[in-house]
């Protein structure tokens, strides 16, 4: 005896940084666990380890728990310190509690993953 019967399809939702990814035409995903600092003020500095969900030549985009603002400056550096770079913070979008970040190099980055 055959049964029908239905089965509810998986959402695949969409992250907060996938979002905000739609706004940076150049953007690749990526993943690279990095431990990012946000440098504020003399002896004032927050950190996490995050990873790096998309990039461009110039710009990576990553979700944070920190309280990150415009114009925050970063430190962005991998395990392997073949990534340490500083970055400005360029966008910020809150999203159900969720907050993801893209952030533009201060200086190229000569060995970054994503060429242009």
């Amino acid at each position: 005896m055959l049964r029908q019967g239905a089965a509810r399809a998986r959402s695949s939702q969409e992250s907060t940084t996938a979002k905000l990814a739609k706004f940076f035409p150049e953007a690749t995903p990526v993943r690279i666990p990095v431990q990012l600092t946000r440098v504020a003020g003399e002896g004032n500095a927050f950190s996490e380890s995050t990873v790096i969900e998309f990039g461009t030549p110039h710009e990576v985009l990553f979700a944070s728990k920190l309280p990150l603002e415009f114009a925050d400056t970063l430190r962005l550096r991998n395990s392997d310190g073949t990534l340490d770079a500083e970055a400005c913070v360029v966008a910020v979008q809150y999203n159900s509690g969720r907050t993801a970040v893209a952030a533009r190099f201060i200086r190229p980055v000569t060995n970054w993953i994503i060429k242009s």
